[in-house]
């Protein structure tokens, strides 16, 4: 599994971008909130530490992941961020939903990559168990949030 042994909230602060002038939009999925909420607090407490001001990060609440282009989109358009990170959860199923959602969400957090000149940030979980996804949300693999504000940050200073 690509997240054994690694800690997705552990990051060295001398090799991340300095925030202070940076405005971060995060667009956060409804769906699954117990774990899109600690995905959001994982990106906002990492952004503070690394110097964003609380004013400067930028929320939108979605339906669910499949909403996260649009709302990343809207985001980008209206408040003009410097990167915008995208959370979601999407847990399978026993129909092949999961699939369809996973799919279109990535492929449209990509089409905003490459159409718009704002960097969008991938942090939508696609677990095959609610356990899994608790264990990227601040659990034993630490949160998939804190890593996806880094990567932020990165791809702003680029």
């Amino acid at each position: 599994m690509a997240t054994s042994g690694k800690d997705l909230s552990a990051y060295d602060k001398s090799e991340v971008p300095d925030g202070q002038n940076m405005r971060i939009g995060i667009a956060v999925s409804r769906w699954n909130p117990e774990i899109t909420e600690a995905l959001y607090q994982g990106a906002y407490k990492t952004l503070l530490d690394c110097g964003v001001d609380a004013g400067h990060i930028l929320r939108m609440d979605v339906p669910g992941s499949f909403e996260l282009a649009y709302g990343c989109g809207k985001l980008i358009r209206e408040e003009k961020p410097d990167a915008v990170i995208a959370i979601g959860s999407v847990i399978r199923g026993e129909t092949a939903h999961f699939d369809f959602v996973c799919s279109a969400t990535a492929q449209g957090i990509m089409e905003l990559n490459l159409r718009l000149e704002v960097p969008v940030i991938f942090c939508v979980l696609t677990d095959d168990t609610l356990q899994q996804a608790k264990d990227r949300s601040g659990g034993r693999h630490g949160n998939k949030g804190a890593e996806a504000a880094v990567a932020a940050l990165q791809m702003a200073a680029l």
